[in-house]
């Protein structure tokens, strides 16, 4: 770990992480109105946009010989963890994961960083920034410059061009009844940041769980032959499968049993350290969920905004659990057993 005078990260921004992210239903509201405006004409070479609330543009490259698809992304958010290194991993991992989510493969990356010069050394944002070059040269991605604000709240990630198959695409509007529902990395990282901003506990399983790249998992899909996936981020893994639910026309099925969580997430939660993110994202999915017999901390886990998640596949992947089905569309979008 490196810290420079002891300063605290987290202490700087008013969220943390992918919890910092504008809530689920603000955002639709808005976004939702920007497709209209589109024009059709070139909208015919975007296979992945503004519709259905995707992880990354893809867009049809016109006469490419080898039929490729470019795929663009941003991500950028406040310190989730005190260590500036570690921050700028797990940023990283967390805008490349944008183009893994749609089985794309990430080329260049250009940084995005704002920073209080006033209030916090610069030496700090070089530790930011050497974390993601550390983890976007393990993507076997460039990294070629970027652009800084100075600004009161520090924030960074990046913007990530890559490539894809348009042909070998997985997007968020392709579940089909019938296909089991599959988690890469467990859950928990949202109440375990929240604890570690409020009390200073370092918990370094879940930093490594976040820094570690989607590159494997997208790579498996792929290789499985699955067509429907999405990473699950800020908006929770409620959040995301109900995205996807609805952008696919089905119900998801969700066995709260077999959905992991991270050692001490239960505990986290049970103590209250829950941010405002995660129960924003409860609030959004609840009229659209049956709970069953769901505790309360069982719903706040299963909405807990995670920051550089794993990938939630429409189908098998070796090594990860199966945490459910889709079925045909019911009364709900998601149904927890």
């Amino acid at each position: 770990m490196t810290t420079i005078d002891h300063q605290r990260l987290t202490g700087y921004a008013s969220g943390g992480g992918c919890a910092s992210k504008i809530p689920p239903g603000e955002l639709e509201e808005v976004v939702g109105r920007l497709a209209a405006l589109a024009s059709p004409a070139p909208r015919a070479e975007l296979l992945i946009g503004f519709d259905t609330g995707d992880d990354a543009a893809v867009v049809r490259l016109p006469g490419a010989a080898d039929g490729l698809a470019a795929v663009a992304t941003a991500d950028f958010f406040t310190p989730v963890v005190d260590d500036p290194y570690d921050w700028g991993r797990i940023a990283a991992a967390n805008a490349l994961s944008d183009v893994y989510a749609v089985g794309g493969r990430p080329l260049v990356a250009v940084n995005l960083l704002a920073w209080p010069r006033d209030t916090l050394p610069f030496e700090l944002a070089r530790e930011v920034l050497r974390g993601g070059l550390h983890v976007a040269t393990e993507a076997g991605c460039l990294v070629g410059g970027g652009h800084s604000v100075d600004d009161v709240e520090p924030k960074y990630g990046m913007a990530v061009t890559g490539v894809a198959d348009p042909d070998l695409l997985l997007r968020n509007d392709r579940g089909r009844p019938g296909m089991p529902l599959t988690l890469t990395k467990p859950l928990g990282v949202g109440v375990l940041n929240n604890r570690h901003k409020a009390t200073g506990e370092v918990f370094e399983h879940a930093v490594e769980t976040m820094a570690e790249l989607n590159r494997a998992a997208c790579a498996a899909a792929l290789d499985a032959g699955a067509v429907c996936a999405t990473d699950v981020t800020g908006f929770g893994l409620l959040g995301h499968l109900y995205k996807l639910a609805r952008a696919s026309g089905v119900t998801a099925v969700l066995d709260s049993a077999a959905v992991p969580y991270l050692h001490g997430a239960r505990e986290s939660a049970r103590a209250g350290y829950v941010s405002g993110g995660t129960r924003r994202n409860l609030d959004w999915v609840a009229p659209h969920t049956d709970f069953g017999a769901a505790d309360e901390v069982t719903r706040l886990l299963l909405a807990d905004a995670q920051t550089s998640g794993g990938l939630l596949v429409a189908g098998e992947i070796p090594g990860a659990p199966v945490i459910g089905e889709l079925v045909p569309a019911g009364e709900h979008a998601i149904v927890v057993r």
